[in-house]
């Protein structure tokens, strides 16, 4: 039997070190990749564009997203990650600039999509408490567990729309919601 794969790896012209290289590339490629966490950067495909995004996992970060940042870059974002799917509420605390925002389930499918628009900061006579209050609030409709965070108008140049699924894995959205912190 060994005499036969020798014959047969020589009749194919495969050297010994070029299938052991193989088969050792072939079982690195079944480790799992480092778990993601909050902070990281996420390469996501949307529409025919890539971007990459901020994972926001811990609670603090998705509280904060892109509270007192002045600009998004076109390829940038945030995406929020939560443990689990539930109806959502986003609003512009401390938001300086518009953003769109899409809500995903966790296989993958838009629940909703807004544009935010900037709303005026809170006034120095303002209580936090008025502040809320005046706020309006952009739900994801149904439950979802994600969501990505772009520059103004981006969803609707892309046509992505409440419906349209996106083209992240439904195992990577399993990997990542199971790395996120709890509420």
């Amino acid at each position: 039997m060994v005499e036969k794969l020798r014959n047969r790896r020589r009749a194919l012209g495969v050297p010994s070190f070029v299938l052991a290289t193989v088969g050792i590339l072939s079982l690195a490629g079944c480790m799992d990749p480092k778990p993601p966490s909050d902070g990281d950067i996420e390469r996501v495909n949307l529409g025919d564009r890539t971007f990459d995004l901020e994972l926001a996992m811990a609670r603090d970060s998705r509280q904060k997203g892109l509270g007192e940042r002045t600009s998004v870059p076109d390829d940038g974002g945030m995406f929020f990650v939560f443990p689990d799917a539930r109806l959502r509420r986003f609003w512009m605390f401390d938001c300086v600039i518009p953003i769109d925002i899409a809500f995903v389930d966790p296989i993958g499918y838009v629940t909703a999509v807004h544009t935010m628009p900037f709303e005026e900061p809170r006034g120095e006579t303002e209580s936090l408490l008025d502040y809320e209050a005046r706020l309006p609030g952009y739900p994801s409709r149904y439950p979802a567990q994600f969501a990505i965070e772009l520059a103004p108008g981006t969803f609707q140049s892309l046509g992505i729309s409440a419906g349209d699924r996106i083209t992240i894995p439904p195992e990577r959205l399993k990997t990542l919601g199971k790395a996120a912190e709890p509420d």
